[in-house]
């Protein structure tokens, strides 16, 4: 990735988010099940929120929206991690659309990784830390309902 300035990694990053709202919002319409297609919507909720910090930190507001955010640990069970890419298509299985969407949200964390190793001020810093932790949330609650689900059909 080559960026000229931050607001061209700021401009990437956000449509990054909006492609992962679109994402669960898909999911949410192809979602048989009304307890998983509400946590599809609650994840897309989420990404908007992404979204809506990296607009505050373009135009310079960010920082007042992190100054109570708590910074904490965040396993990585890597489940993921050692998953090959998966294509979305609808009717897939549930554990397959779970893995798809931690797939994601890794890759989402690895970018958000990169930007924070690039970025120049503290603002942006500290904005590409909350949404590295916030990635990870969401790739650790994925592949914890995967491993939830997977042991209820008994793998």
């Amino acid at each position: 990735m080559n960026f000229k300035d931050i607001n061209e990694i700021i401009d990437f990053a956000i449509e990054k988010e909006k492609e992962a709202v679109e994402f669960y919002l898909n999911l949410c319409r192809e979602e048989k099940f009304s307890g998983k297609r509400q946590m599809f919507e609650e994840f897309a909720d989420q990404e908007r929120k992404h979204q809506s910090l990296l607009e505050d930190l373009k135009a310079g507001q960010a920082g007042h929206r992190l100054e109570d955010y708590k910074f904490k640990w965040i396993t990585d069970i890597k489940r993921s991690d050692f998953s090959d890419e998966i294509v979305y298509r609808p009717g897939m299985p549930y554990n397959e659309i779970l893995m798809l969407a931690a797939k994601r949200e890794e890759k989402a964390l690895k970018l958000y990784n990169e930007l924070l190793a690039k970025a120049e001020s503290e603002e942006a810093r500290k904005v590409f830390k909350v949404l590295c932790q916030e990635e990870a949330k969401h790739k650790l609650a994925l592949e914890s309902l995967y491993d939830d689900f997977m042991a209820e059909m008994g793998d």
